[in-house]
């Protein structure tokens, strides 16, 4: 796919070097998107190999609108990408209109307030977010990847091609860091893990220099436990290739503090895996519980360690667990439900239609 179309109506922004869970939508979402609409993406290298435009570029190119419409649309993820698009349109004049998606589930800052407050439309990814955004255009949860995210033949052989011991894999997967609960993550498994002689817990995530302690006092308590062979950490994953560990993950954790919304346990269960999670993001609208997973209050290690223990007392009733939470994505949560819906909203600012 061409970085940018030669005449994009749409210009998609990931204006960021690290990849993160916006990076990840972004990386999804415009291969799709650029098959429904003349697309140009401004922004860093995505995994998937597409390379974006400057924002100068960006800026040059809408001078003029697009052929056949009266202006382009700048879709925007992230404050300081509002700060552009405000200055672009207000400032220089160009003749475009600003779309931000807010998945943010509290109060919004002041600046950013006014920024959202500015935009042309607004998507929110939860009813939840949509009522700190008074201008709210839509509702549009994310959606996944479902060819990339695969389930895999038989979860209950297939941790063996990761290389580990034990049987049965549970994972965690995203920044090691106090807000994403990797500690909890780590009390619960410390708690539940002699309880599961065949199982073995992995941390997939990246630890940033100022999180480096925090992850070393961790490894630290798991080597004082003589738990080190049985929760490892994995380090960061290529985004290409985390799929592989959800399809061999028999159940997926996701026990942060807060989450806007909280991609990977979706991205989990489409791969067919059993999920225990905090009551944060969008994870209630995912999880049922007793049905394809748990949840259990945020940073509380002991309900945390019980409800993993009550899912992997029965592998077999876990797998069936791990089925059913594909099936929920597969009904609700498509990467190409949300392009739908983005989509809509692009058309209603085209039309002059409020939606």
């Amino acid at each position: 796919m061409p970085a940018m179309h030669a005449d994009p109506e749409v210009i998609v922004f990931n204006l960021k070097h690290r990849y993160t869970g916006v990076s990840a939508t972004v990386n999804a979402l415009v291969p799709l998107q650029a098959k429904q609409w003349r697309l140009g993406y401004c922004g860093s290298l995505m995994s998937n190999g597409v390379s974006g435009a400057t924002l100068l570029q960006a800026i040059n190119l809408s001078r003029k609108p697009a052929a056949g419409r009266d202006f382009r649309i700048w879709h925007v993820r992230r404050d300081h990408e509002m700060v552009a698009g405000i200055f672009a349109r207000d400032v220089l004049r160009l003749p475009i209109r600003l779309v931000f998606t807010s998945a943010a589930q509290h109060l919004h800052g002041v600046f950013p307030r006014w920024l959202i407050s500015q935009m042309d439309a607004v998507i929110s990814t939860t009813d939840l977010a949509a009522s700190f955004v008074p201008n709210t255009t839509a509702v549009v949860p994310h959606g996944i990847d479902l060819d990339r995210f695969s389930k895999e033949s038989d979860k209950l052989t297939v941790w063996k091609s990761s290389g580990l011991g034990g049987q049965f894999g549970i994972g965690v997967f995203g920044r090691v860091r106090p807000d994403k609960g990797t500690d909890v993550f780590v009390d619960a498994m410390l708690q539940v893990l002699p309880q599961l002689p065949e199982v073995t817990a992995v941390i997939a995530g990246l630890a940033q220099p100022q999180h480096q302690a925090f992850e070393k006092a961790l490894r630290d308590k798991i080597a004082l436990a003589g738990m080190s062979d049985r929760i490892v950490f994995l380090g960061e994953v290529p985004a290409k290739d985390v799929h592989t560990w959800y399809q061999r993950c028999l159940l997926c954790v996701a026990c942060p503090r807060y989450e806007p919304f909280g991609l990977t346990p979706f991205e989990a269960a489409a791969t067919g895996c059993a999920l225990v999670c905090s009551r944060t993001g969008a994870f209630e609208q995912l999880v049922q519980p007793g049905v394809n997973g748990e949840l259990v209050p945020t940073g509380d290690a002991k309900s945390l360690a019980d409800a993993i223990a009550r899912v992997m007392s029965d592998v077999n009733a876990a797998k069936q667990m791990g089925e059913r939470a594909r099936e929920t994505v597969v009904q609700q949560f498509t990467l190409q439900a949300e392009a739908a819906g983005i989509g809509r909203v692009y058309q209603s600012l085209f039309d002059g239609k409020k939606t």
